[in-house]
């Protein structure tokens, strides 16, 4: 680990962390802060809307849970099919859990 200067532990020693941190949630409850917007994929929100683990839904479908991980982070595209699937499944979760049940 770096040894720290001087002048960050002569800074660090004047600050008062419990202010800061009161002043910044004053700033949140106010509106202000930096806002974060997060874009779901289609296989995460297909997944959430069936109420399903990544295990079970990467079981319903017939893929290993990396592959579904993969989708989910944006590090793979879904084959077309599996697209067509996640789609119905985001559409219709009650419809897809009641098909894939008695199948």
């Amino acid at each position: 680990m770096k040894k720290l200067s001087e002048a960050i532990l002569t800074r660090d020693a004047k600050r008062d962390i419990g202010a800061e941190v009161l002043e910044a949630i004053r700033e949140i409850k106010a509106g202000g802060g930096r806002k974060f917007t997060v874009q779901v994929s289609q296989a995460t929100e297909a997944r959430i809307k069936l109420g399903q683990s990544q295990a079970d839904f990467a079981e319903m479908l017939g893929v290993s849970v990396r592959t579904l991980q993969d989708w989910e982070q944006g590090r793979r595209e879904p084959s077309r099919a599996a697209k067509a699937l996640l789609k119905v499944a985001a559409a219709a979760p009650k419809t897809v859990r009641k098909v894939l049940a008695a199948a």
